[in-house]
C-alpha cells in the first residue's frame, strides 16, 4: 500500500517488452541504497517487485496484464529509455500518511489534456475513459502516474487538479506533453461502496442506496 507522496524519480534505462510480459530496469541513485530485491516499489502508480538490484539501478518484471493496463504497453509510446519516472516507497508503520490509499493497481489509462500555468500553479488536465469515469468525483482523490491529487475539475470526461510548484518541480509532472500516457487509478473507497451496492441489489436484507449514502454523509 502506498500513499501517492512521490518520495523519489528515477530514468528508465531499459524496457524490454513482449506479448506476455517484459522487465524495466530504473536508475534511480537516490532510492537504490533503502531497496532489496523481493521489495515492492510504485514506479509511476504501478506496484511492481524488485527483481535485481545494483549499481544504483532496480529491475522489476513486467506481466502480461500490467503490460496491457499501464502506460509501460508498447501501444502507448510514452515509456522509453530516459524517461523520467515517479518512486515511492511501500507505507510503513509510523509513517505519516500525507496522501491517501494507494494499492499500486493501475486501473486503465487516461491521456494528458493540457497542462496550463496559471501565476505560480499549473492546471494539470487528464482525459480518462468512460469506464474509469463513475470512480471521478469533484474534490476526491485521483492518482495519476503514482501522484495523489485532488480533483479540483470534473467536466466532459476531463479531470483537471491544481499542480502546486513543489509537485511541479519533484515528479514528472513537468514533463508531460498532450497526449502522453498516465496511469490512472481510483480511490479503493469508492470500489469497494460500488461493489458492496452490488452485491446487496435485489436483496431483500437492504435496501440500500446511492442516495441514502448521500444523506448519511457519506
Amino acid at each position: 500500500m502506498f500513499t501517492g507522496i512521490i518520495e523519489h524519480l528515477g530514468r528508465i534505462e531499459a524496457l524490454d517488452l513482449k506479448d506476455d510480459g517484459g522487465r524495466v530496469t530504473i536508475h534511480a541513485p537516490s532510492i537504490a541504497p533503502s531497496l532489496a530485491v523481493s521489495n515492492s516499489i510504485a514506479v509511476n502508480g504501478c506496484c511492481l517487485t524488485i527483481v535485481d538490484l545494483r549499481n544504483g539501478r532496480l529491475s522489476a518484471d513486467l506481466s502480461g496484464e500490467t503490460i496491457r493496463k499501464t502506460s509501460f504497453g508498447a501501444n502507448t509510446g510514452e515509456l522509453k529509455k530516459g524517461a523520467r519516472v515517479n518512486l515511492e516507497q511501500p507505507l510503513t508503520a509510523g509513517k505519516e500518511f500525507g496522501g491517501h490509499f494507494v494499492l499500486g493497481h493501475v486501473d486503465t489509462i487516461g491521456y494528458v489534456t493540457h497542462l496550463t500555468a496559471e501565476r505560480e500553479t499549473w492546471w494539470f488536465g487528464v482525459q480518462v475513459p468512460e469506464e474509469f469515469a463513475r470512480y471521478v468525483v469533484q474534490k476526491g482523490s485521483i492518482t495519476i502516474d503514482g501522484i495523489s491529487l485532488t480533483v479540483a475539475r470534473w467536466q466532459n470526461n476531463i479531470a483537471e487538479v491544481a499542480v502546486i510548484p513543489y509537485t511541479y518541480e519533484n515528479t514528472n509532472i513537468r514533463d508531460r506533453q498532450p497526449g502522453d500516457a498516465v496511469n490512472l487509478e481510483g480511490d479503493v473507497l469508492g470500489k469497494y461502496i460500488e461493489r458492496y451496492l452490488e452485491s446487496r441489489k435485489g436483496s431483500s436484507q437492504s435496501k440500500l442506496t446511492i442516495e441514502d449514502l448521500v444523506n448519511q454523509g457519506f
